[in-house]
Formats: C-alpha cells, sequence, structure tokens
C-alpha cells in the first residue's frame, strides 16, 4: 500500500481489445504516459502476468476479468469497460476488492438504433431472402409480403436509452410505437406503453428487444412469448444473448409464423473472429445475423474512449466515482494545497466513527469530509493538511473493514 500519491509516470493503463486512439491520446494530454495499448483480448496465464503490474485496465466485450483474474490484480484501482455492458467483470468481487468501475451506458445508443431500424427496413421488403436467392442464380422479383415501414406497430421491449432512441427514429418513418418497460417510463412522441408485455407482443409489427443483462430478463422470450407474437412479425435482438431462446425462434422461422427474424447477440459467441459461429438460425435467409456488432461503429468507438477514459482521468485525479457501476457516486471538487485521503471500507456500523476517532486522537486538520455508501461498501474521502497525510494513511489502514486506502496529492 503506497505511502505516497504516484507519480503519473508510474501508474500503469493497459489497454485491451483495440480500445479507441482518443482513449490514449486523452490519457496522454492528462499527464498519464505509461500507457499499453494492444489489439486484442487477454486470457489465461498471459492476462493474469499482465493484470498483476497494473493500476488501471481498460476492455471490451472479450476479455473476461473473474474473481480468478482479480485476484492477482494487486495493484488494480479501476476498470473501465469500454462499452455499455460490464458483465464481462465480476462486479461484486472487484467491489470487494475497493476496485471501482466504469462504462459507457450510452456513447453508441444510436449506432444500435440505426442498426435495428435499417434491418426492420430490409425484413419488411424481404431482402435478406432476396439477397440470398441473388447471390445463388434466383431471381424473387415480387411485392409478395414486402411493406412499407410506414403505419406499422413497433414493439420496443426495454425502452432505456436505446430503446427510447429508436422510439424516436421509428415515429420519424411514421410508424406507430409501442413499448414495454417494468417500471413507469415516461413516452416520447407519440409512442404508448403497452398494458403487458403479452399485448405488445401479439399486436405488434415488429418487436425489438433492448433490455439490460439482470436474472430478470434471462431468458425471457421463450417458446410461449415467441407463440404470441402476431403471425407475420418480425423479430430484432440486440439486446442480450441470454434474453431469448434461440431454437423456438428458428422453429418459428422455419414454419412461417414470423416474416424474418435479425439477431445480433446470441448464448454463446465465438472467443474471436477465427472460430466458427454455431447457431440454429444459420441458413434461414430471412434472418440477418451480425455479430455482436450494434454498438460497432467508428463515431460509437471514439465516443466511448473518451468518455471511459475521462472517468478513468477524473477518478485517478481526483476519487471522483460518478456513474461507477459497483461503486458509492461521489462527485468531488479539487483539493489545491491539501492531501487527499481515500478510504474504501465494507459498509459495517462504526467505521466512520473510528476513522473520525483516529483523525481527532492524532491532531489533524480536516479541510472536508464526502462519505457515500452502497449496500456493501462504504468510500470515504478526507481533504487533510499534507504533514498528517502519510500518518492518516497509515492509521486508516489500520482500521477494521478497511478494503483499500490510498492519498492524492
Amino acid at each position: 500500500m503506497p505511502k505516497t500519491s504516484l507519480d503519473k509516470s508510474k501508474i500503469k493503463f493497459l489497454l485491451l481489445e483495440g480500445v479507441h486512439q482518443n482513449s490514449v491520446d486523452a490519457l496522454h494530454a492528462a499527464g498519464y504516459t505509461n500507457v499499453e495499448l494492444l489489439p486484442g483480448a487477454l486470457e489465461g496465464e498471459e492476462l493474469l502476468r499482465k493484470i498483476a503490474d497494473v493500476h488501471f485496465i481498460g476492455v471490451r466485450s472479450r476479455t473476461q476479468l473473474t474473481a480468478q483474474v482479480l485476484e492477482h490484480a494487486h495493484k488494480l484501482v479501476a476498470i473501465g469497460c469500454f462499452c455499455i455492458g460490464t458483465n464481462q467483470v465480476d462486479l461484486k468481487v472487484a467491489r470487494e476488492k475497493g476496485i471501482a468501475v466504469f462504462n459507457a451506458p450510452y456513447s453508441n445508443t444510436r449506432s444500435v438504433a440505426e442498426l435495428v431500424l435499417a434491418q426492420a427496413i430490409l425484413l419488411l421488403r424481404g431482402i435478406p431472402e432476396k439477397n440470398a436467392a441473388a447471390h445463388r442464380g434466383g431471381w424473387l422479383k415480387s411485392a409478395t409480403n414486402a411493406y412499407e415501414a410506414r403505419g406499422k406497430t413497433l414493439g420496443i421491449v426495454g425502452y432505456g436509452a436505446i430503446g427510447s432512441q429508436l422510439s424516436v427514429l421509428a415515429e420519424g418513418l411514421g410508424m406507430h410505437v409501442q413499448f414495454h418497460d417494468v417500471v413507469a417510463k415516461l413516452p416520447l412522441g407519440n409512442a404508448h406503453q403497452a398494458a403487458s408485455l403479452h399485448e405488445l407482443l401479439a399486436t405488434s409489427d415488429i418487436v425489438s428487444l433492448h433490455v439490460p443483462d439482470l436474472p430478470s430478463t434471462k431468458w425471457m422470450i421463450k417458446a410461449a412469448e415467441i407463440a404470441q407474437l402476431k403471425p407475420g412479425a418480425i423479430f430484432i435482438n440486440a439486446s442480450r444473448g441470454t434474453v431469448v431462446e434461440i431454437e423456438p425462434l428458428a422453429q418459428a422461422i422455419r414454419d412461417k409464423k414470423l416474416l424474418g427474424a435479425a439477431v445480433d447477440v446470441f448464448p454463446t459467441e465465438p472467443k474471436s473472429n477465427k472460430d466458427e459461429f454455431v447457431s440454429p438460425l444459420r441458413g434461414l435467409d430471412n434472418v440477418i445475423l451480425t455479430p455482436h456488432i450494434g454498438g460497432s461503429t467508428m463515431e460509437a468507438q471514439a465516443n466511448i474512449g473518451v468518455e471511459v477514459a475521462a472517468k478513468l482521468i477524473r477518478y485517478s485525479d481526483n476519487g471522483t466515482s460518478t456513474s461507477s457501476v459497483n461503486f458509492p457516486e461521489v462527485a468531488l471538487p479539487e483539493h489545491p494545497g491539501k492531501h487527499r485521503v481515500l478510504h474504501v471500507h465494507r459498509n459495517q456500523p462504526g467505521v466512520l466513527s473510528q476513522i473520525n476517532r483516529i483523525l481527532s486522537d492524532n491532531d489533524v486538520n480536516i479541510s472536508a469530509q464526502y462519505l457515500q455508501t452502497n449496500e456493501a461498501i462504504g468510500y470515504v474521502v478526507i481533504d487533510l493538511d499534507a504533514k498528517s497525510s502519510d500518518l492518516a494513511l497509515h492509521k486508516l489502514a489500520e482500521v477494521p473493514g478497511t478494503l483499500r486506502c490510498r492519498v492524492l496529492f
């Protein structure tokens, strides 16, 4: 546990999976020069070796920061997920080790919404099937089962950042929009909230899923829900692979109950571009299969790079944890002329009183103190005189329940 604030040149950043170069540029501009950027994911012994010596790590979706991996992360202060999801990180273990996790929940919403809308239009016109036939020498020139988007009902399951943006874009094409969400949401434009998921499935021409990865959403669309879909409907999933049971969906396509489908996420996905993709949906001409690229645009990756890098910089510079997914959120001012002690501890009775008693007993002059907790941990930030920081850090690190204690100046 360091007794002094590290020089920025000694703080190590490891960025994996080819995150955007602007994240490196942002770190350099903030004074962090010890940055390693690798084009691919890491796993196994190589990941364990690399993570043991870094203070910050940035990943996308392929690198798995499991409990075992985090046990080797002896210096790790924070994790940046350069994507929307954080299910590649064991958030509970990270929290128990006092490691804050940040992500970019909104930077690729436009990219996903545009892809879904484009897929809906293509499927309404039967383009995937006609395209596949043309590649085989066929010529399916017909207006049968080809429709305009205008006037169709789009049912959105999950009316969050992506779902609501899709709603606005769809209305611009003249579509009617209804949505289902577990909480009441203020509709945008002329959209309305359906009375139930069953009602939405039964009355929508197009159903698009935009729900998070939660226990409550796992396999929420099974054979029974697929049977509730309106005959001739289009089904789209660009949310999470474990939301939909694939075989019943494939059967509904084979039985021609559905006009078509588009799926971007799958229960099991290849670990790399060299591995084979296996799915019951393969070979179905009226199904669009995309390799988990809903948010993979140059614009989205650039936005994500800036957003996540900025969060890591703020946390490293002054301890601000705002928008962390596993950590108490504290927005902190600068602390000119003062040393700042950051104390992460288990959320148990008596810790704050012990901290204050230690400071009082040692005549430490406190300029400011901030506290925030969640159900598991507490985060105390204390600004104090420079002459007292070494003593305070040493004493506070011995408080029972302490997970991590560091000083910034």
